[in-house]
């Protein structure tokens, strides 16, 4: 049973939904589950971009043979091979023994790690810039590599503007009857979730990114189609190419503080309370409080790429950083983030490097700067600490109202 849409003239979407699978790389949790994103474009030429995951494979042959309507394949472009991109290539090659495979050289060697199926004789490799006709439109394929992958490519339909992005500009979430951005309450249950999976699988590799932005720069796009989550134009399109390039170089969006905290018996959490109380009073709008233990890593990796002040709130535990704490820091340093303002408290009952522990973790992090003097806690939260804490949200607030 086939379940297609054509999002512009000659130009279908043939992928699926996956809204049973709990979590992405077995790592982020899928609360509104991901579309598995494929593109086939119908010209004198035919011409399908990328495939989908293997536990949607019955769908998307179904799709692809009823938008073909008996016509061979004349290609396949695989702009990623990644599993999730690349499980449908021998079915397909399989089906179409005469389907030229579109890729770079770094793809088929990819291809041949993964697969046992020899392909050879179907390989076509381009090169950066070489172009495909299919007829009405011409296609150019740009390389972009460790966005987020080495062999990663883009493909531009430069007749009709639109690209096909790979894994940029996804995000999380299914689609429900819509597949444009502007066609659903994107920036309310999309945004964060365009956030989350930019920071947790492409964030680390800010530099890229901005080399393929900067390559297409020239280039007139009125359409973007990534291989995850909902199509990008008008209004949407100019937000999420502003997003991604805020989030590319790790410029905050929002000028506020993000809490994070830890706590064994809810006392470090009443002092990240009190400090996020006392910010309020000195006005300072639109913080977020987590408690490290009830989220999962992705959503605070998200909120620190949104917020431009960062507090750890962390207990003592076993003489170090409490783990979910050490782990998250250790996290936001593998992903690059940067350029962010740093707070600590620490409660402490018998002693420990907890403090040590954390500054030398977010030392490894680029253009850090600590704000205000750490708050030092024993045990639970007493008057003798109010000036500490209010000492501490001062430093913040004027650096937030400064900034």
């Amino acid at each position: 049973m086939q379940n297609t849409h054509e999002i512009a003239p000659g130009l279908h979407w043939v992928g699926g939904n996956e809204r049973r699978l709990q979590r992405f790389e077995n790592l982020f949790p899928l609360r509104f589950g991901v579309a598995y994103n494929s593109y086939l474009i119908v010209d004198e030429k035919t011409c399908l971009l990328d495939t989908v995951d293997s536990s949607i494979s019955q769908l998307f042959i179904d799709n692809v043979e009823f938008v073909l309507g008996g016509r061979d394949l004349d290609y396949l472009v695989v702009n990623h091979m990644e599993p999730d991109h690349c499980g449908n290539i021998e079915t397909i090659i399989r089906r179409y023994p005469n389907v030229k495979f579109i890729g770079n050289a770094k793809t088929f060697q990819f291809f041949e790690q993964f697969y046992r199926f020899d392909a050879s004789k179907n390989y076509k490799i381009v090169k950066d810039l070489e172009e495909l006709d299919l007829g009405s439109r011409k296609l150019r394929f740009y390389t972009a590599p460790m966005v987020h992958w080495p062999e990663v490519m883009m493909t531009l339909d430069f007749t009709n503007h639109i690209l096909f992005s790979s894994d940029a500009y996804g995000t999380f979430g299914a689609h429900n009857g819509t597949y444009f951005a502007d066609e659903m309450e994107y920036r309310r249950d999309y945004l964060d979730e365009a956030r989350r999976y930019y920071s947790n699988i492409v964030g680390k590799f800010g530099i890229p990114v901005q080399s393929i932005m900067k390559k297409l720069s020239n280039e007139v796009i009125d359409m973007i189609c990534p291989l995850h989550g909902p199509m990008y134009r008008n209004e949407e399109l100019a937000l999420i190419l502003d997003k991604y390039e805020k989030w590319s170089k790790y410029i905050p969006e929002t000028k506020s503080a993000l809490i994070i905290y830890a706590t064994m018996y809810n006392n470090t959490e009443s002092v990240a309370d009190k400090l996020a109380t006392r910010l309020g009073q000195l006005g300072v709008r639109d913080m977020r409080v987590y408690d490290v233990s009830e989220f999962d890593p992705s959503y605070l990796v998200s909120e620190a790429w949104k917020y431009s002040h960062i507090v750890i709130a962390t207990p003592t535990y076993n003489s170090n950083v409490f783990y979910k704490i050490y782990n998250l820091l250790h996290e936001l340093t593998s992903l690059n983030l940067q350029s962010r303002k740093f707070s600590f408290i620490v409660n402490s009952s018998w002693g420990g490097q907890t403090l040590e522990q954390l500054q030398a973790l977010v030392e490894k992090m680029k253009n850090i700067e600590i704000i205000g003097e750490p708050v030092l806690i024993k045990s639970t939260l007493k008057d003798e600490n109010i000036e500490a804490i209010d000492n501490l949200a001062k430093a913040i607030s004027e650096s937030i109202h400064k900034s």
